[in-house]
């Protein structure tokens, strides 16, 4: 438990998170995440490819990616409704 709470505390070199113009931020965020999958497969192959991209803008490329995962990419498969007209016993 100790241990865990400690975690806590960790804490990134604020050069390593540096933003500068080239940045990545909402749109290659929202691009990271519609090519989420693929990017996956690739980076169980290829140690140069990431599936995020570190250092981004914070907030901003985090919601891009958010929804380029859930609304564009692979949560947006199209759903079937089924209507139920008749029930047997």
């Amino acid at each position: 438990m100790l241990l865990l709470s400690l975690t806590a505390c960790a804490t990134q070199v604020s050069t390593a998170v540096a933003h500068t113009a080239t940045t990545p931020g909402f749109l290659l965020g929202l691009w990271h995440g519609f090519i989420f999958p693929v990017a996956w497969v690739l980076s169980l192959f290829m140690p140069d490819v990431a599936v995020y991209a570190v250092p981004n803008t914070g907030g901003w490329y985090d919601f891009g990616y958010f929804l380029g995962i859930v609304v564009f990419g692979v949560g947006a498969r199209q759903t079937r409704t089924v209507y139920v007209t008749r029930r047997s016993r």
